[in-house]
């Protein structure tokens, strides 16, 4: 983990209460080919971080605060460790046969040196070091509960965690800035990008998928902040949205159809609203012959399709050049033969790129968007285009828009926390200078329960032949089309 003995061995050698689970002590055995007898160990390769969660750990007890005495032991055994240790030797091995290495040297020491301690201290402290040097640090624990869908560092001595849709304290915190900021080091650096003071923001992603931001010193004041969204090792379906109240079934049905016919579609919502999670789900049902491209600023879409092309953006190197856009990456996919283009997040002029193809033969492409209303979504990707420099007349390009955009999905997340798909929406064309829609779908909220949980309904807007009937004509799917517009207006009267 540290790749220098003076400096960040005395950083790395604190940790923090560790919600996990122990991992259970291994029986001692010899290791003579990862010892040494000097200690050059630290200016070795270093390991690749192991993602190897402990056991199940949604259900962590509490720990009691560390001590400076807990520290300055862990400091004393983490510098003999790094001392007898073989770093390149150590980085061979997979990750739970590095942890039991480390786990046989750490107790070594412990008894060499007589440490006097509990067995559960003696357990914990195993733990953070298993930590410390194979993964990463006090956030180990965080990253191995598969109920946490965001990690919110706010500087060394507080980290918020969200679980059910709420954001809640943790008790999870790091010795001091130094330790957090060389973890987020060495987080972005897995993916050859840095942050440091003259490149204090960076967007990254972990070896699992999930989506990293941090934002460092001068302009981070109270030290790195580090947002972690993190990857659902469950991917979700359209099926599994409909047990969470979501989506109604009917609604469901609906949008497997829009995926199916090739639909223009634009997911439109807030942030932490579901929008990847739902453009995952439509993805699914794209043919598996297609050739799909995806553009990502920070790669976490799961296509299961055979033949898929990754595209990601790169930001400029330390002399602030070699940087690719999102706009030169959709760009690109138009000479790369694409039959769908899915671009993860829309947030500048390559949305005018992106309408571009799906005008121009590549139905079924793909996008997302903050935006809190369908409306306003069309709204912010006029002012996109226009902050782009293009310098079209304004009703030239609402006819592109409505040219190329066919439905637009609203997802929200509720006060209560809970996720919705709010409105399926319609973009039928234009009249005069304005963009006309049509809502197939919409939620409505009825009230709420004494738990406070909010209570409302998917509702059928009444449209029995929506504007991309034909379309699904074309693939066969009109008579599923009907009876799942038939089925929500009989719900919903």
């Amino acid at each position: 983990m540290f790749g220098k003995r003076t400096n960040e061995g005395s950083q790395g050698a604190a940790a923090v209460p560790a919600p996990a689970v122990p991992v259970p002590a291994q029986p001692a055995r010899q290791s003579p080919d990862i010892l040494v007898e000097t200690g050059p160990g630290a200016g070795l390769p270093r390991p690749q971080p192991a993602l190897t969660a402990p056991a199940s750990a949604s259900a962590p007890r509490r720990r009691p605060a560390r001590t400076q005495t807990y520290y300055d032991t862990k400091g004393q055994i983490f510098s003999a460790l790094i001392d007898t240790i073989d770093l390149s030797q150590l980085a061979r091995l997979d990750g739970e046969s590095a942890r039991e290495e480390i786990r046989d040297i750490v107790n070594d020491i412990i008894t060499i040196k007589n440490f006097v301690m509990s067995i559960s201290e003696q357990e914990e402290l195993l733990e953070d070091i298993c930590n410390d040097v194979l993964g990463y640090g006090p956030l180990e624990p965080l990253l191995a509960r598969d109920d946490i869908a965001d990690i919110m560092v706010n500087g060394a001595g507080q980290t918020f965690i969200e679980v059910g849709g709420k954001t809640i304290e943790s008790e999870i915190r790091f010795r001091d800035n130094a330790q957090l900021l060389s973890i987020c080091q060495r987080i972005v650096s897995q993916v050859g990008r840095r942050v440091d003071e003259s490149s204090p923001i960076c967007d990254a992603r972990l070896p699992d998928g999930s989506r990293v931001n941090v934002i460092a010193p001068p302009l981070a004041l109270d030290g790195p902040a580090l947002t972690i969204r993190k990857f659902k090792k469950d991917k979700l379906t359209l099926e599994q949205l409909v047990k969470f109240g979501a989506i109604s079934p009917e609604g469901a049905t609906l949008l497997q159809i829009i995926g199916r016919v090739r639909c223009n579609v634009v997911i439109s919502g807030g942030t932490g609203s579901g929008k990847t999670t739902l453009l995952n789900c439509l993805t699914r049902y794209i043919d598996l012959d297609e050739r799909v491209i995806t553009c990502e600023d920070t790669a976490e879409l799961q296509l299961q399709q055979p033949h898929v092309v990754r595209l990601e953006t790169r930001p400029p190197n330390i002399e602030g050049e070699g940087e690719i856009t999102m706009r030169d990456l959709v760009k690109n996919c138009l000479r790369m033969r694409p039959e769908r283009i899915i671009v993860g997040e829309v947030r500048g002029p390559e949305v005018f790129d992106l309408l571009q193809a799906m005008n121009t033969g590549h139905d079924g492409s793909m996008g997302t968007i903050h935006a809190n209303t369908p409306r306003e979504c069309l709204s912010r990707m006029e002012s996109m285009i226009a902050m782009g420099g293009f310098s079209l007349p304004a009703k030239t390009v609402r006819e592109i828009m409505s040219g190329s955009v066919d439905v637009i999905i609203q997802a929200a997340r509720l006060r209560d926390g809970s996720r919705r798909i709010t409105q399926v929406t319609e973009v039928i064309g234009m009249e005069g200078d304005v963009i006309i829609t049509q809502d197939l779908m919409r939620y409505e909220i009825e009230g709420e329960d004494a738990a406070g949980r909010l209570i409302g309904r998917h509702v059928s807007t009444g449209i029995v032949k929506p504007h991309f009937w034909e379309r699904a004509r074309y693939y066969n799917e009109e008579r599923r089309l009907a009876a799942a517009l038939d089925q929500m207006e009989k719900l919903s009267s």
